[in-house]
């Protein structure tokens, strides 16, 4: 089976010859395609991103000092955490019951298409909440 006749040899010359004279052209080998290939160089600067730790804990050591009410403040942090966990807790029920989750996008989805519309859209009510959360921060620091 190797080998070939000149039987066999002659059709394989013929018919390429065949295909030439009847205008059908033989594959021609194509090169293989040459992508050009971009080289970007990265160049880290130096610049100094060293967090000076001593730094950050004397000045919440400082600020820890200027508390009066400490108890307070630990039991504040503490029920913040507990109110988390709780509240991961009752999320993590909910969404084991069916239709619920799609629910709780749906409400969300319609709160924030509101603030959008109440707050966001107009000049008027975008400064009136700039105003609101200025107030809020007032507040909160005790400058009111």
């Amino acid at each position: 089976m190797a080998c070939l006749t000149a039987s066999t040899r002659s059709v394989a010359v013929r018919s390429s010859a065949q295909r030439v004279r009847l205008g059908v052209q033989a594959p021609v080998p194509r090169p293989a395609f040459v992508q050009a290939k971009r080289s970007v160089a990265v160049k880290a600067q130096d610049t100094d991103t060293s967090v000076e730790v001593d730094k950050i804990v004397k000045d919440l050591q400082d600020k820890w000092d200027r508390v009066e009410n400490k108890t307070s403040v630990v039991l504040y942090g503490a029920g913040a955490v507990v109110l988390l966990w709780f509240s991961n807790t009752l999320v993590g029920a909910l969404n084991g019951i069916p239709l619920v989750p799609k629910l709780m996008e749906l409400v969300g989805l319609g709160y924030t298409s509101w603030f959008i519309y109440r707050y966001l859209l107009f000049k008027s009510s975008r400064e009136e909440l700039v105003r609101d959360v200025d107030e809020l921060k007032k507040k909160i620091t005790g400058e009111l």
